[in-house]
């Protein structure tokens, strides 16, 4: 018998295999083309970048700035030189329009953003390590819960004072609950299958199967509690603006504009048309691309 010439080696070498990445590609171009076909979420979604960029052009949109008093233009309705009027203080109602979405924008990204450190790391110590801790972090969640997302922040703002951190905190400190029970029952339906069993018993350790294997299995609920959340964070901060208890009153902010027009809106009805436009179209906005991302990320969509 003539031996093989072909060692083990190299026949291992021949057997490559199939690579996990292409699955994680492969959905996400589904999730996009999904998201594509849905025109409301693409006009969301073009309508949420022109906000953006609108506000980041808020100074070279707005020159005069926001803070710019003159006396002999107040209470002028919209023309030419005052797209929307001026305020009773001759201020120039697009400028602070323009500069009141930089504070909403800040105030929604910045508190999805604490939101999401806050609440995906212990819904993910949750549901990893259980036992008391699990315990005791499901029972802060449910004390949380059981307040009312803008009696609660009244309550810090009132506390702590006003100002752009405070009011961040105070609509953060709330928003985490949903991201921490959405991560801990992810984690608990996603640690025990065959995948995650598997990277046990090479001897992978719980950070690398947590970051690599459990964390981008539940990202698709997770952005699109995000993304639900922005809009929340938004109308919450406007809230607290049109009770006084927002933002620096010199900060633009539509909420305190939309307060600042009530006693003579009859008459000067731009002073809260705009801020209040502003604010309807950019929830709207927010909220088709949440809904766009949750039929996108949804596996069992595949229209």
């Amino acid at each position: 018998m003539v031996p093989s010439t072909q060692s083990p080696i190299a026949l291992t070498e021949v057997v490559e295999p199939e690579p996990v990445p292409e699955h994680a590609a492969s959905f996400w171009r589904d999730a996009v083309r999904r998201y594509r076909r849905n025109r409301l979420a693409v006009a969301g979604l073009i309508v949420v970048l022109a906000i953006i960029a609108l506000a980041a052009g808020a100074t070279i949109l707005a020159p005069q700035g926001y803070n710019t008093f003159n006396g002999s233009d107040a209470n002028q309705f919209p023309s030419w030189s005052h797209i929307f009027g001026t305020d009773d203080r001759g201020r120039d109602e697009l400028a602070m329009v323009l500069f009141g979405a930089r504070t909403a924008l800040t105030v929604g990204f910045v508190t999805a953003l604490t939101s999401l450190i806050i609440g995906v790391s212990l819904g993910a110590l949750a549901g990893l390590r259980g036992a008391a801790f699990d315990f005791v972090v499901m029972r802060v969640v449910d004390i949380m819960a059981a307040f009312p997302q803008v009696l609660f922040a009244l309550f810090i703002v009132a506390a702590i004072g006003s100002g752009l951190f405070n009011v961040i905190l105070a609509i953060a400190l709330l928003n985490w609950v949903t991201l921490c029970r959405l991560t801990r029952a992810q984690f608990l339906a996603l640690r025990d299958l065959e995948f995650v069993e598997a990277a046990r018993a090479l001897g992978v350790g719980r950070w690398s199967i947590t970051v690599r294997h459990l964390l981008p299995n539940a990202i698709g609920p997770l952005l699109v509690t995000v993304a639900v959340g922005i809009p929340v964070a938004i109308f919450t901060e406007a809230g607290l603006g049109f009770l006084g208890l927002g933002i620096d009153p010199t900060t633009p902010d539509w909420g305190t504009m939309m307060a600042n027009a009530r006693e003579n809106i009859s008459y000067y009805w731009h002073l809260a048309l705009f801020p209040a436009l502003a604010l309807s179209v950019t929830m709207l906005a927010f909220n088709f691309v949440g809904d766009g991302l949750r039929d996108a990320l949804d596996p069992r969509d595949r229209r």
